[in-house]
């Protein structure tokens, strides 16, 4: 097994700015998605090219949200790149609209086939699945999972790929080291190559640990200080400077301790913000950090 400290999976190449399609929603008001991942990964140096599973006025945790589905569009969409000779080096997929976008997602791997795939699959938290996902598109996104080169779910999205309970059967976030290894080992033997298992939080501790592992690396744990409060766009922030650490050239640990810390010191920032926990992870004046990572 090799050493997190060793594992490279993106090889930068001096002067080249990598292309990433950034399969996620985007989010009028409330920062989170494509609304987060552009600027993130921009930053690090990447050329994003999105590619929009629906499009919201805002994140779904106000009322009254509206949610238009462009899973009608996004075949015509990528095809028409392979008509003008795009070029992708890694597929980067987040929230999903309709089990048909899973489809989509594999064209791109078959068009792409050495593109790095990294799945964040956003569909749940805190036990509860969200609004707009279905037990079928639940299903589609743990199919999904199985093939990333990178995956990063939470434990409630972590449980629905693996097929065990959630909802009031749901174990919480205070599980044991030999609990977190467990379900990377599960999610690893389904077939995702590299895993983030994010929120382990145990009751009378003062910090969040993310436990990572793969078919190639030692297991390790990634721990950072535990802020009490909740904002929305936190995990597509995590996930966006994880993929930017590793489309940089910095090794998986690097990368995970990377976007633990960065995601921490923009939960700071919000907390300064008026309205914060409604408005969403604020980060924009830390976008410097990202860039030192080309450094």
């Amino acid at each position: 097994m090799t050493s997190a400290n060793d594992l490279h999976l993106y090889e930068r190449h001096g002067d080249y700015i990598p292309r990433v399609a950034a399969v996620h929603d985007l989010c009028g008001y409330g920062k989170c998605s494509l609304g987060v991942a552009i600027p993130v990964l921009s930053a690090a140096g990447c050329d994003v090219c999105p590619v929009p599973t629906g499009l919201f006025s805002s994140h779904t945790a106000f009322p009254g949200w509206y949610m238009h589905d462009t899973t009608s569009i996004m075949k015509d969409y990528t095809d028409a790149w392979k008509g003008i000779g795009v070029e992708i080096d890694a597929v980067y997929s987040g929230f999903l609209g309709a089990p048909e976008q899973v489809d989509r997602i594999r064209d791109l791997y078959e068009t792409y086939p050495n593109a790095l795939r990294v799945v964040d699959p956003v569909m749940a938290d805190h036990g509860k699945v969200y609004p707009t996902y279905t037990p079928e598109l639940c299903d589609a996104m743990a199919e999904l999972a199985a093939g990333a080169d990178i995956l990063t779910p939470n434990l409630t999205e972590a449980a629905i790929i693996l097929g065990e309970p959630i909802g009031d059967d749901w174990c919480g976030t205070d599980i044991s080291d030999a609990e977190a290894a467990r379900m990377v080992d599960a999610l690893v033997a389904k077939g995702a190559k590299h895993v983030v298992l994010k929120g382990i939080q145990r009751e009378g501790e003062s910090v969040i640990r993310n436990f990572v592992g793969g078919v190639d690396c030692d297991m390790f744990e990634a721990a950072n200080e535990y802020l009490p409060y909740m904002l929305h766009g936190t995990g597509d922030l995590y996930c966006s400077c994880l993929m930017a650490a590793v489309m940089a050239g910095r090794s998986l640990r690097d990368a995970v301790v990377f976007a633990g810390d960065f995601t921490h010191d923009a939960m700071i920032v919000s907390a300064k913000q008026p309205d914060f926990k409604n408005r969403g992870v604020s980060f924009e004046p830390l976008l410097g950090k990202v860039a030192q990572l080309l450094g």
